[in-house]
């Protein structure tokens, strides 16, 4: 089968990380898999740009200020969301016309319109859409959070600071509307937790979405505790790791995560005393470090390399986010042998089972994160039953499996 996957980049950003795997497993399952990009980062022979600097550069800035017209001139919004009305038309690349599927991934910024992606669909071959967060199922943005207006025709959108019904939002969902009417046009959500938001919004209720998970490298990632010691470990103590590309973005609770430590030092001294953290990843304003009330360790921003190393060292591995659509680092923790701890708003429960492989808290509430911390510390699972079961449900084979049953069929 001759599969086209298209997203902006190969290797800058989870989805263009997740998709390049995905095009290296089915290669290796005996496929041929191709990968359209912009932003080509890797040597793959595989991996073709379609890039053209000055037209992909207009795109790009044409849409960012489109946006910061209707936004209110606010840069802190300004990449939260994407309308795809610019961007390259490909359906007469020569990859797209050998290809048995085109596959879509993340699309955004410049590297596919919604009329580029009709065009595609017209073609007549299956497209399959590949979502990685809300964003095809809303206006424009990528996490709708407390919003509900997806569920209806957006507008008034939050991001724009809009009180206007048929503001930005809503045209796009207009099209959007449009174009996913389209027959040939499938959809898979990386988890369950998406897929139901999918069947809640007013663009995708009644379509068929199919759940398949990402592509992790579970082989890369060994459930070998290593000794306490190294990154200032005190000895005799359970290690708490937790990492992200940016610590303090919003959307990773790094305040819940605190203030479920403090309740664990308030009400659990006995546990706190014995509990270190290892953090990694960029964070803005590092004070926000000084009101950890537990021994810690920051690495700031690590490579992959070094993420496989730390997880090693790890006894647990936490995720504090408001939202997490299938939060890799849990599937990467387990990997290592790490029990999780985590919020329940996203697609952790596709990852973690509560009180047998992690512990899934009440939302919002530090005080059954600290309890989640407690149960962590003292609960005995063995570290390669949890590397087994992510390798069964996410490793390369097992996703491709699914993939090509799924293709299969179309």
């Amino acid at each position: 089968m001759k599969i086209a996957i298209i997203n902006r980049s190969d290797l800058n950003g989870g989805a263009a990380v997740v998709s390049f795997r995905l095009m290296n497993a089915l290669n290796a399952a005996g496929e041929d898999a191709s990968m359209l990009v912009v932003d080509k980062q890797s040597g793959s022979e595989t991996v073709v740009s379609y890039a053209d600097s000055l037209r992909d550069k207009s795109a790009f800035l044409a849409e960012r200020l489109q946006i910061f017209l209707q936004n209110g001139f606010s840069r802190e919004n300004l990449f939260k969301v994407d309308t795809a009305d610019f961007g390259r038309d490909i359906s007469a690349h020569r990859l797209v016309k050998e290809a048995d599927v085109i596959m879509l991934n993340w699309i955004n910024q410049g590297a596919l319109s919604l009329d580029c992606i009709r065009k595609l669909c017209e073609i007549g071959k299956p497209v399959v859409w590949t979502m990685h967060d809300m964003w095809e199922c809303t206006g424009i943005c990528h996490h709708a959070y407390e919003c509900e207006r997806y569920k209806e025709s957006c507008g008034k959108c939050m991001y724009l600071q809009s009180s206007s019904p048929g503001d930005l939002s809503h045209r796009s969902w207009k099209k959007k509307k449009e174009l996913f009417s389209m027959p040939n046009l499938h959809f898979v959500a990386v988890s369950n937790w998406l897929a139901g938001k999918c069947h809640e919004s007013s663009i995708l209720a009644g379509k068929n979405i199919e759940v398949i998970p990402n592509t992790n490298a579970i082989d890369e990632f060994s459930a070998v505790r290593k000794p306490n010691g190294d990154y200032g470990i005190p000895d005799d103590c359970k290690v708490l790791v937790m990492g992200a590309a940016r610590l303090d973005d919003p959307i990773k609770g790094f305040p819940m995560l605190v203030e479920s430590l403090k309740v664990l030092k308030s009400n659990m001294p006995h546990i706190a005393e014995k509990v270190h953290l290892l953090l990694f990843g960029g964070i803005r304003n590092e004070s926000l470090l000084e009101e950890i009330p537990v021994s810690y360790t920051y690495l700031g921003k690590i490579d992959s390399a070094k993420v496989k190393e730390v997880y090693s060292h790890a006894d647990v591995v936490l995720s504090s986010s408001h939202y997490e659509t299938l939060p890799g680092t849990l599937i990467e923790g387990l990997a290592s042998g790490c029990v999780a701890v985590t919020y329940g708003n996203g697609g952790q429960a596709d990852i973690v089972e509560h009180m047998a492989t992690g512990y899934i808290a009440q939302y919002k509430s530090a005080e059954d994160f600290a309890k989640g911390i407690e149960w962590a510390a003292n609960v005995d699972i063995n570290r390669d039953s949890l590397h087994a079961e992510m390798e069964k449900r996410f490793s390369a084979a097992s996703v491709v499996s699914r993939y090509l049953n799924y293709l299969r069929s179309l």
